[in-house]
C-alpha cells in the first residue's frame, strides 16, 4: 500500500468517525446520547480536548459497541437492506456527503445512475452490506473514483431513521 493509499484510508477511517459522533450528538441539552466507538487505533488520548464540552461526568462508563478491526468481513447491517427511501431534509451541518450502499443490484444501477453527482460532492462511500474484500472491491469498481469503506451502520441507521438503502447523505438532504 502506498503512502497516500495509507493516508486515504486513514482520512476516510478518520470522517467515518467523526460521522458516528456527529449523529450522536443530542438534538437538545436534555438529551444524552450514547458514543458508539467504530475503531480505535490507539495513539493519545483526546479527552483534554474534550472536558469542556460535557460540564458533569458521565455516571457510568460509556458502553462501547460495533468495534471491529479494519477489513473484517462480512460487514453487515441487519437493520438495513435495499428498498426505497423517502428523501427528506436534514440539519447536520458540516457532514461531509457521503452514501450508504450494499453488495447488490439495487446498489449498483444507482450509483451507475448517481455517479456524477457524487463525484461532484466528493461524497464518501459506506458498503454497509458487503461479504468479501473482492466483493468491496467491485463496489468499489462501481464507484469509480470514490472512496468506499466496510462499515456497519446500524448506529448511523437508527439515529437517520433508515430501514433502506442506497441513499446520499448531505449536511442537509437525505435523498435516494
Amino acid at each position: 500500500m502506498t503512502i497516500r493509499q495509507t493516508w486515504q484510508v486513514h482520512v476516510v477511517q478518520a470522517l467515518a468517525s467523526t460521522i458516528v459522533v456527529s449523529l450522536a450528538l443530542p438534538v437538545n441539552a436534555d438529551q444524552h446520547a450514547m458514543l458508539t466507538v467504530v475503531e480505535d487505533r490507539g495513539g493519545s488520548s483526546a479527552l483534554p480536548y474534550y472536558q469542556d464540552i460535557e460540564p458533569e461526568p458521565a455516571a457510568s462508563p460509556p458502553v462501547v459497541t460495533g468495534v471491529r478491526a479494519g477489513g473484517a468481513f462480512p460487514v453487515t447491517t441487519p437493520e438495513l437492506s435495499p428498498g426505497p427511501v423517502q428523501g427528506r431534509a436534514i440539519n447536520a451541518a458540516g457532514l461531509q456527503p457521503m452514501f450508504i450502499v450494499g453488495d447488490d443490484p439495487t446498489s449498483q444501477a444507482w450509483i451507475k445512475q448517481k455517479l456524477p453527482q457524487l463525484q461532484g460532492l466528493q461524497a464518501v462511500g459506506l458498503a454497509v452490506n458487503v461479504s468479501n474484500a473482492a466483493r468491496l472491491q467491485e463496489i468499489r469498481r462501481w464507484a469509480s473514483g470514490l472512496q468506499v469503506m466496510p462499515v456497519p451502520a446500524s448506529d448511523i441507521a437508527g439515529r437517520l431513521g433508515l430501514q433502506h438503502y442506497p441513499v446520499l447523505i448531505t449536511a442537509t438532504i437525505l435523498q435516494q
